[in-house]
């Protein structure tokens, strides 16, 4: 499939030597300049003017037409080297993107927006620190743009593993649209064999009333998942002898490790429901100056639930207590099943106030906010199925979290002169505030004692500059340096009775960035890119541990921050009917940040560490290509290697030689697309990941169970009929050949959904 990155008429998106010049008109024959990436255009966007990197992209068209999309992620299913870790449709707190040289472990090791808008939540660094993907729907997107490697000056140092911009839909004239989509998920592991339904509706409407234009969309998703999460018990772990409750259900098996285990139920089947809605406003002062205003609302309701396989003699579920399994008894607490309810309410606001016209300076001056206004998950202490009415349990409640950020921004085109100065000034601050309170009743009770707590803040302040440089016929060069004054204070930690706090921590790095273009033949063109990128803790990594008596313990006061150092030599081809790209790319990193077991102290502590040093070299391939091989036909494909491994981990010695956790080896995608006379196109989706671990120490090779990370190859199918030129209907299907892959948690098996859309 042939990218075009479709431009409303105050943008222009103009792509160099690595890509060929980009038309809003399909028509018009693209024109190759060398250089690297240029956008100039009034619409909000975190994208500098010059960007010496690898990019890929997606429009909307292509979204409509050829990806399976429920959620926002969804539009980087098929672009090289990217996976987004997605347990089902609508998961909000899971789904962490990985790239080249960075596991779906690694949230804090990418950047994603909408609009110019932070949606990364880098208060952690993890499974449950994922970007905020839920204030961007599907139907919103007019494009989505992939900036890979820490090559930009105006980019932080989490920027390392790759950049997501959202470009979402501003009218021109009156527009509304009207989507509805039916799900279904046929689910079969272990004792379950279900069916998990789900829908998603969505109405939006824009118009432009002179120079103000304005967009309100509202979207709603009601969707069961499959099981999360599976009770087990280690065989090893249980006592010889006859003591318990002699029960039915279990299921053996082997763990990630290969050990002996019995699995018991299952725990996390969520039911979520959530709301979005979207108002933006623009107003256009003059052709070349647009002040912009984006508030986001997201509500979600999940209901997280259990099911034990235990059967006692008489046939009853058995939650908890002393079981007996073959002659060994092993205990079952209340937790082991607990059921969990969630009540989230998210605010975002975004504003920019930005000068856009190519000629000698332009400007922007934007700042945005996104506030966890009510976050609270209820869990009970009490055993089901008494847990099913209430009883004693806790609350968790994360409001007052949040992150803010202002940015100045500037593009200096000196006249008389082939150069071209971008340079800003960020600032970016994070608060995470998380209080346990206990509840009488776990359900609807108020909160009551405090059972514990935690705070802390982080802030980064940036100075850039770049300039790139035509400093002859076919080369362009660029040079930036990014300047970073990291703090982080108001760091406490609280037990039931004490509250202690952490020290305060501040420290100064700088980041150079260089890039090389040479447009070797009309048709060809070769870049080099190096830059340094350091990735600072986050709240949760720095201020770690617990209270023992009257100290802090398991905390790491001196944790250092991330330094890579990341390059990569790209050559492209492009020609009238698309492009193919080679990109090998190298990352040293000292410093890595690992949860891990420190072994060279008595007792050994498990917390957030630093890995010495993890090396990582790669191979990229890519292309797409319009009316491939024959006519109608779109394809789009890549293959990405790469060998990352630990070099050196004195804390834990055992880590060393092996595989950096959840970096696959082989990944591979292919989207072909046909389209069959006006009205119909249909689409198949290839997705391939190879062999990966999740222990630093490589010591789980059976990735196929609950917590282990598997290989995978998934089957995508859709087909789409346009009814009328403003009804348009598609039948899809996401692993239609029923691959049972995990990524600690099992991914979704085959989902089938039919869907409805009506554009006017």
């Amino acid at each position: 499939m042939k990218t075009r990155h479709s431009a409303p008429a105050a943008l222009a998106f103009a792509v160099s030597a690595l890509s060929p010049v980009v038309h809003a008109d399909p028509d018009v024959e693209p024109v190759r300049t060398l250089g690297t990436v240029t956008v100039i255009g009034t619409r909000p966007t975190s994208l500098p003017t010059q960007i010496p990197t690898t990019i890929e992209g997606i429009t909307a068209q292509e979204i409509a037409v050829a990806i399976n999309a429920t959620d926002a992620e969804d539009a980087l299913k098929y672009l090289p080297s990217l996976l987004v870790r997605k347990r089902y449709i609508g998961d909000y707190d899971h789904a962490v993107l990985a790239s080249r040289a960075s596991g779906t472990g690694n949230s804090a090791r990418s950047l994603v927006y909408a609009d110019g808008i932070l949606l990364s939540n880098l208060l952690g660094n993890g499974a449950t620190f994922t970007p905020r993907w839920g204030m961007v729907t599907p139907g919103e997107i007019e494009r989505v743009d992939v900036l890979y490697g820490p090559f930009s000056a105006a980019y932080p140092g989490n920027s390392v593993g790759a950049v997501v911009e959202y470009l979402t839909r501003m009218p021109d004239q009156f527009e509304a649209h009207v989507r509805a989509t039916s799900l279904g998920q046929k689910f079969d592991v272990y004792s379950t064999d279900e069916t998990y339904d789900g829908y998603q509706g969505s109405v939006s409407i824009g118009d432009r009333f002179g120079d103000l234009s304005g967009w309100l969309s509202y979207t709603r998703l009601d969707n069961d998942s499959q099981p999360l999460v599976y009770a087990n018990k280690l065989v090893s772990s249980g006592t010889p002898g006859s003591a318990g409750t002699a029960v039915t259900g279990a299921i053996p098996g082997k763990n990630p490790r290969n050990q002996d285990w019995l699995l018991l139920g299952t725990t996390s089947q969520a039911h979520t429901v959530q709301d979005q809605a979207k108002l933006k406003l623009a107003y256009d002062f003059t052709p070349n100056l647009r002040a912009s205003y984006t508030l986001g609302w997201w509500r979600n309701e999940a209901e997280r639930a259990s099911e034990s396989w235990l059967r006692d003699a008489n046939g009853n579920p058995f939650y908890a207590g002393t079981i007996n399994v073959d002659g060994r008894s092993y205990t079952v607490a209340a937790t082991d099943f607990a059921p969990s309810r969630g009540d989230l309410q998210h605010f975002m606001h975004g504003f920019s106030l930005k000068h856009a016209s190519g000629g000698a300076f332009d400007w922007e001056v934007a700042a945005s906010l996104y506030d966890y206004d009510r976050d609270e998950v209820r869990s009970p202490t009490v055993a089901l199925p008494a847990a099913e009415t209430g009883g004693a349990g806790r609350l968790t409640d994360l409001s007052g979290t949040g992150w803010n950020s202002v940015s100045l921004k500037g593009a200096w085109r000196p006249e008389g002169v082939d150069h071209i100065v971008d340079f800003g000034y960020q600032r970016d601050d994070y608060e995470l505030r998380t209080l346990v309170s206990n509840t009488a009743d776990w359900l609807s009770g108020a909160p009551a004692s405090r059972f514990s707590a935690f705070r802390g803040n982080t802030m980064l302040q940036s100075l850039y500059a770049q300039d790139t440089w035509g400093f002859a016929a076919d080369w362009r060069a660029t040079l930036g340096l990014r300047a970073e004054r990291w703090e982080a204070s108001d760091g406490a930690i609280s037990n039931a009775t004490s509250t202690l706090s952490f020290g305060e921590r501040s420290a100064t790095y700088y980041s150079p960035k260089a890039a090389i273009a040479y447009q070797l033949a009309p048709d060809w063109s070769l870049k080099a890119s190096v830059g340094r990128a350091v990735r600072m803790p986050t709240v949760a990594e720095l201020y770690q541990g617990s209270i023992s008596t009257t100290v802090i313990v398991n905390n790491d006061p001196d944790l250092k921050p991330e330094r890579s150092w990341t390059g990569e030599l790209t050559a492209r081809y492009d020609h009238d009917r698309g492009s193919l790209r080679a990109t090998v790319f190298h990352e040293d990193t000292r410093d890595a940040l690992y949860s891990q077991t420190n072994v060279t102290v008595t007792p050994n502590v498990t917390n957030i560490q630093n890995v010495d040093h993890i090396r990582t070299t790669g191979l990229e391939l890519a292309g797409d290509f319009a009316d491939a091989f024959v006519e109608n036909l779109d394809l789009q494909a890549s293959v990405t290697y790469a060998h990352s491994r630990i070099v050196e981990n004195d804390n834990f010695p055992a880590s060393e030689g092996k595989w950096q956790p959840r970096v696959p080896d082989w990944r591979a995608n292919l989207l072909a697309t046909y389209r069959m006379g006006e009205k119909w196109t249909t689409t198949l989706g290839l997705r391939y990941s190879g062999k990966q671990y999740n222990t630093l120490d490589n010591s789980d090779p059976n990735g196929f169970a609950y917590t282990g990370v598997s290989e995978f190859f998934t089957v995508d199918a859709r087909v789409r009929y346009a009814l009328t030129q403003q009804i348009t209907l598609a039948i899809s299907a996401d692993n239609l050949n029923g691959d049972n892959y995990w990524n600690f948690h099992h991914y979704p098996q085959r989902t089938i959904a039919a869907e409805l859309s009506m554009d006017f």
